[in-house]
């Protein structure tokens, strides 16, 4: 079957259901009692199974101290909470007498505008989860996760991990697309459960309203989707005649469709962690259990805990994916703009070689249509059918750029081009005169699998369409045609960037051009105070975590044992690891604000003084083999960056080094007009070689990237990886390039230029 343009306007009707105020259900889950209290902690609405857990009925309740359950020392930590900010959680052991016996309880409370939230869930003693615990369920995890580089295999670690402290039957990570429908990305579960890997889910599975809370509230437990809510009493706050807002319970009770839709999967407990990238929602981990499971509040702070660091390892994971793109694109783009700045005939510049202008925004295939004239580059449309989009654009398309990945649908005669045009990026350069640029991309037919019918959901009756959960999960195929890749983000930019270019050069609009710059600059600046301001903000946390390990140790280490200030000096470790990488980040954003002092510099003697110090920093400094074969030029430059470009490059040339007998030479090359005049060009080429490890060749250019190591920390030295990041920033703000020669187990060669 084929897509349907139904769906969509289906499911945008459907907004009823995204409504529905699952954030104020009058009920809680009955694994805890909740109690609701007014600013002077008296109580003013109670859930109705306290006599269970309390031993007193909500008569007895309603409108006394909160004093009336717990001692005066208990009270006072609750008092507290009035003092924090509306939303912030906190949690407690606290024991309440009964008519029976003494009972322990977790305590959770929060703060909303006009009452403080009290929620108690029974456990059996007052004991909670020691440091030493936390740490061992926790340490490898994280350990784990910050090791692994390919977002698939982390995701997969991610889920292994939460189902191994978890032992849920099912644990998947869930990741939604643009238009909030969702597929399975990683999983791990019970060998005997069916997989759900990669299967996709509609928008309309978790509601806006879901989404929302799960944006709000990290984590959601839910031990028993079968057991009967406990409303409470009275069902609205006396005071504000307001039902209460349920959004940050951990008890808040679950509404009949969620509970519909899980029991018609088979699940009957389910534990759901945010995945939050850049304050959006990016995923879920959801873990599924087939019977009732309770786990305790530790273990799922535990659980929240690791759903924070995954996101944060997410983030990073993913923004690295699309910054190396977007570096990929920016340096193809600026390559083709200085090509088309210099050359005499615009049409040439454009489309040879062709690829170039294909890989700017990964087509394949373009038009360069400049008023009646229409050149095709890779696999097109014919020119007749070229023109006659070109005359529909005119009409149709407004702006300067458009983009579909689905022509078909928006043009009528794009079924007879799908082949080589489903995708269409149009890009008009001029308002005044015919000329566009357009870049194509196939039609990709994919088969999308989804858990169930999507469309099972919806139900017409009497001329309304409803939601009702579907019935069935199993794997539901469907045939999508007419479609391409998606354009993403960054090539619709670059394709901007190269019309902005194109608009400067070829109409000569000089103070369009003047702009283009100064933004480019303004973002320049705002992108390197941020990284500033970011890094400084930083350390501020990070001393906190050093000082208070610091100290742990040094009051505290005779009460614990040897394993217990093992972790401490590993926190410790790790803070002042970390203190290394937020310096190595504002050292970059330091020269991105740097200005240049140029000067002329003899090589010699900057060499000679840093040799010195090199030699005089080093225990085997009479073991340091360093050659300059011939006297080096004096050259235009910043003596203090250029020391530091040398320092990294010889310091990493004896670093990574096996060899018994190590040595680094240092030198330049020239021309043989040059050599016969006796002296250098601004442009000369300097070199730093050794005889160490090697670099083998797919490495060449990722190791110029911030924080990226070969090896690890236990091999060469340890090290962050920023060294050869800052010295090709270094190289750059001087207009120069640096690139590596090397074979591995030989040695390796740095080529830089300074202009």
């Amino acid at each position: 079957m084929s897509q349907s343009e139904d769906n969509t306007a289906q499911t945008a009707s459907l907004t009823n259901h995204d409504r529905k105020p699952i954030h104020i259900p009058g009920s809680i889950q009955p694994h805890g009692v909740l109690l609701v209290l007014s600013p002077q902690l008296d109580i003013l609405q109670v859930s109705n199974n306290t006599l269970e857990y309390l031993g007193k009925t909500t008569q007895e309740l309603l409108s006394q101290p909160l004093n009336i359950l717990l001692g005066q020392e208990q009270v006072a930590v609750i008092r507290h909470c009035w003092t924090k900010k509306i939303g912030s959680t906190t949690s407690y052991k606290v024991s309440i007498t009964t008519l029976n016996r003494e009972r322990y309880f977790d305590c959770i409370a929060h703060r909303t505008e006009d009452v403080v939230i009290l929620e108690l869930e029974p456990i059996d003693s007052k004991s909670e989860l020691s440091f030493l615990s936390f740490h061992a369920l926790v340490n490898e995890a994280i350990a784990q996760m910050q090791k692994t580089s390919n977002l698939t295999e982390f995701l997969h670690l991610v889920a292994t991990e939460i189902r191994e402290i978890t032992a849920f039957d099912r644990v998947m990570v869930y990741q939604f697309d643009r238009n909030k429908a969702g597929s399975v990305v990683a999983e791990a579960k019970r060998e005997d459960l069916p997989p759900y890997l990669g299967l996709h889910y509609p928008a309309t599975d978790i509601p806006a309203q879901a989404r929302d809370l799960y944006t709000r509230s990290l984590l959601r437990f839910i031990p028993n989707l079968t057991a009967q809510p406990a409303k409470l009493v009275p069902i609205e706050n006396p005071i504000t005649h307001q039902p209460l807002d349920l959004s940050l319970s951990v008890l808040r009770s679950v509404d009949s469709c969620c509970v519909e839709y899980h029991q018609n999967m088979g699940v009957a407990a389910l534990l759901v962690i945010s995945l939050i990238q850049e304050q959006q929602l990016w995923g879920l981990i959801s873990c599924h259990h087939h019977t009732p499971k309770h786990i305790s509040y530790e273990l799922r702070q535990i659980c929240e805990f690791l759903g924070r660091i995954a996101s944060s390892e997410l983030t990073h994971k993913v923004n690295q994916l699309e910054l190396d793109y977007k570096v990929k694109l920016k340096s193809l783009q600026s390559e083709f703009i200085e090509s088309i700045s210099q050359a005499d005939n615009f049409i040439d510049a454009l489309i040879k070689p062709e690829l170039r202008l294909l890989d700017v925004v990964s087509a394949s295939g373009a038009a360069v249509c400049l008023d009646n004239e229409i050149t095709l580059v890779g696999a097109t449309p014919d020119i007749e059918q070229v023109s006659a989009l070109i005359e529909w654009a005119d009409t149709q398309v407004k702006d300067n750029l458009f983009s579909t990945n689905s022509l078909p649908q928006l043009y009528p005669d794009g079924i007879a081009v799908k082949d080589t045009a489903s995708g269409l990026l149009l890009l008009r350069i001029s308002q005044v005169r015919r000329y566009y640029i357009l870049w194509f991309r196939p039609e990709v037919i994919q088969t999308v699998n989804w858990a169930g019918n999507p469309n099972e959901f919806i139900h017409l009756a009497d001329d309304t369409l409803t939601l009702n959960p579907r019935k069935s999960f199993a794997k539901w195929q469907e045939t999508v045609r007419l479609t391409s890749l998606p354009w993403k983000p960054c090539e619709l930019d670059s394709a901007i960037a190269l019309r902005n270019a194109i608009v400067g050069i070829v109409l000569s609009k000089a103070d369009e051009l003047a702009k283009i710059n100064l933004d480019l600059e303004r973002s320049n600046r705002e992108l390197a105070s941020f990284a500033y301001a970011a890094s400084h903000d930083l350390k501020e946390p990070l001393r906190g975590i050093y000082n208070y390990s610091t100290i742990l140790l040094e009051d505290y280490g005779q009460i614990l044992d040897d394993d217990g200030i093992d972790c401490l000096e590993t926190v410790v470790t790790l803070s002042v690891r970390m203190e290394t990488l937020i310096n190595a980040l504002l050292r970059l954003a330091q020269l991105g604000k740097a200005q240049l002092r140029k000067q002329a510099i003899d090589f010699n003697e900057l060499l000679n003084q840093l040799i010195d110090v090199f030699r005089a920093s080093r225990q085997d400094s009479q073991l340091l083999d360093i050659r300059i074969p011939r006297p080096l030029p004096t050259i235009q430059c910043d003596s203090v960056l250029v020391n530091e470009v040398f320092s990294n490059l010889i310091g990493n040339a004896f670093k990574y080094n096996d060899k018994a007998e190590q040595w680094v030479e240092i030198g330049y090359l020239v021309s043989n007009e040059q050599q016969t005049k006796g002296q250098a060009s601004l442009a000369s080429v300097f070199y730093v070689r050794d005889n160490g490890i090697g670099i083998p060749e797919h490495h060449r250019e990722t190791i110029f990237r911030l924080f990226k190591r070969l090896h690890s920390q236990e091999k060469y030295g340890g090290g962050v990886g920023a060294g050869l990041a800052i010295v090709k920033k270094i190289v750059e703000l001087h207009n120069g390039r640096i690139w590596v020669e090397s074979t591995v187990g030989i040695g390796s060669t740095f080529y830089f230029t300074l202009e």
